[in-house]
């Protein structure tokens, strides 16, 4: 408490998360307004129809802006899929002026994000279109239609509107990166999916004050089996290899430098919930091509094999985060660039050669752990579809997110710790304390 208490008591780090908070604040009031000529009653009955289907998840991605069809209802999606074309051009190198542009610092990076930015324009009035068009052709029973009278101007307005917003939640999710605490992006959809806890957490009471009617034995398991999960998410986030690097003692004038020990910490699960949000975001895709012309034979096709009772949608979903797993070690971790940077500075692994062999050396162990870990992150986001599926247990709290939860609150912690240690305060974790402690030492000698 103490720990929290020192939050406010630096200016910098209080208006920080006053910032953060206020504009999550303006974030949720906007998914409570929702979009004029909308039946609200029969959007409710067709998304109650949709919980197991994408577009229910991703109604739990938007925080229930989905299922009100709020002027935000579009979400951070349509930035996401625009950060994904851009890190995929980079990393395969198709335009050689955008790797140019990454590698001229911060001036480079701006002409990135502005590119990025008109991407997500140009995606969110594609989408918005396709949202548009599939809400207005979906009846009801009884043919109750979402739409009153879905006339050209209910078009114009709503996709308007729809794209307006879109880009409103990217400035915020961006203003949250520069002038707040934390990844605006990432925080936006955690702030949808904590909106869904409350819920969440009360039909998992009942389902194990119905198991208990039956059997006391699976109301205990049930509960032990979500803190065992809770506890798995929570070590996979935190799981560190740690390559040992040893520096050589070298003369610098008449003071000797060098011969201390460290290690090389490569974590588990090196992209976070990067992979997650990307493939969540990729399965978008065919849903929104498909409502483009929901009466087809194409788009029944989509519907039925992009369904989360669906094992087709299960695997693709699976593969495709062990793909953004890869991908992102591949574009943000480069072992060529560690090794000639341990080689400068008079570093070395033991028992590994300098320059390339530690370059190989390295790329092995992470190719080795970012395997383990896209599968075990995988394999997590999937298991509760297949517990539901197969073992016909309820399990409310989704692995994905679970993943996301605890991903981005951990990161938001770390950088909260990071700062309270600039400032010679103690961190919230026992490392962090001890950091501090160093610091303030350190700072005092």
């Amino acid at each position: 408490m103490r720990s929290f208490a020192d939050i406010f008591r630096i200016p910098d780090l209080r208006k920080r998360v006053l910032i953060t908070l206020g504009i999550l604040a303006i974030y949720r009031v906007g998914v409570a307004v929702p979009i004029p000529g909308i039946n609200a009653e029969a959007l409710k009955a067709l998304f109650a129809k949709q919980a197991n289907t994408l577009l229910g998840f991703l109604d739990v991605f938007s925080g229930g802006a989905l299922s009100r069809f709020s002027i935000l209802s579009m979400g951070i999606m349509p930035y996401i899929n625009a950060s994904i074309i851009m890190s995929l051009l980079q990393g395969a190198h198709v335009f050689p002026i955008l790797d140019r542009w990454a590698k001229e610092g911060e001036t480079g990076r701006k002409r990135l994000n502005q590119i990025t930015r008109y991407g997500t324009l140009f995606l969110g009035i594609v989408q918005s279109f396709g949202l548009t068009t599939l809400i207005t052709r979906i009846p009801l029973t009884g043919d109750v239609p979402v739409v009153r009278d879905p006339n050209a101007m209910f078009y114009f307005v709503t996709i308007l509107t729809l794209t307006t917003g879109t880009v409103f939640i990217m400035w915020l999710g961006e203003q949250i990166t520069e002038l707040g605490i934390g990844n605006g992006a990432s925080l936006i959809i955690f702030t949808g999916i904590v909106d869904r806890l409350p819920s969440a957490a009360k039909s998992l009471v009942q389902e194990v004050v119905q198991f208990q009617q039956r059997s006391i034995f699976g109301a205990v398991g049930m509960v032990a089996f979500v803190l065992v999960v809770i506890g798995l998410v929570v070590w996979l986030e935190t799981g560190q290899r740690k390559i040992p690097v040893q520096y050589a003692k070298r003369m610098v004038g008449r003071k000797m430098y060098g011969g201390a020990s460290t290690f090389l910490p490569l974590k588990v699960d090196q992209s976070g919930v990067v992979a997650v949000i990307f493939a969540v975001s990729m399965l978008s895709v065919p849903v929104t091509a498909a409502s483009f012309a929901p009466q087809t034979g194409w788009a029944g096709f989509v519907n039925h094999w992009f369904n989360r009772t669906n094992g087709i949608y299960e695997g693709v979903y699976f593969l495709l985060i062990i793909f953004f797993c890869f991908f992102y070690n591949s574009v943000q971790f480069n072992p060529v660039d560690v090794a000639d940077n341990l080689k400068k500075w008079g570093g070395f692994i033991p028992g590994i050669r300098p320059g390339e062999p530690t370059a190989n050396y390295i790329q092995t162990i992470l190719e080795r752990i970012t395997l383990g870990g896209a599968i075990a992150v995988a394999t997590l986001a999937v298991l509760p579809d297949f517990l539901r599926r197969y073992v016909n247990a309820p399990f409310y709290f989704g692995g994905t997110s679970l993943l996301i939860l605890v991903g981005v609150a951990l990161d938001t912690v770390g950088q909260l710790e990071a700062k309270l240690i600039m400032h010679h305060y103690e961190g919230f974790s026992k490392e962090g304390r001890v950091k501090g402690r160093w610091f303030n030492v350190g700072a005092t000698r």
